[in-house]
């Protein structure tokens, strides 16, 4: 699970474990491994000495929400913020077909952008053979 500074906490990094997870959440500058009032605090000594010694490992897992987050800022700013459905099933449902139309358009760009021709099977093609492909042009 990764998080911005402002949530980096003993509190926040021992319910993250206690979920089964790992928290991948920076230190602030006055963060320290070891204070004379949380000694046996293991866990924040062990995540708190990963973040400062190997820090390039840590950020390739850190950094995988930079995705996440950039989907959602051009899911929000192509088909707007806001959801408009009343229920909470039918909010779910909008918020998916946003996520799909996104995710179409991402193939739409990549067709054109890789030169990539997608070439789908037709009605009329046997069973086995209904699987669509793609050819490089």
């Amino acid at each position: 699970m990764s998080a911005d500074k402002a949530y980096s906490s003993r509190r926040n990094i021992g319910a993250v474990h206690a979920a089964g997870g790992t928290a991948y959440i920076p230190f602030k500058n006055s963060a320290k491994g070891v204070s004379e009032k949380y000694k046996s605090d293991g866990l924040w000594c062990q995540m708190w000495h990963y973040y400062n010694f190997q820090r390039d490992a840590f950020s390739a897992h850190y950094h995988k929400r930079n995705n996440a987050e950039t989907a959602m800022s051009t899911i929000k700013s192509k088909f707007g913020a806001a959801v408009k459905s009343k229920s909470p099933t039918a909010q779910v449902n909008e918020v998916l077909c946003k996520v799909l139309a996104h995710n179409i358009c991402v193939l739409i760009q990549s067709f054109y952008e890789l030169g990539i021709e997608a070439t789908f099977c037709t009605e009329s093609q046997p069973v086995a053979q209904k699987v669509p492909y793609l050819r490089l042009v």
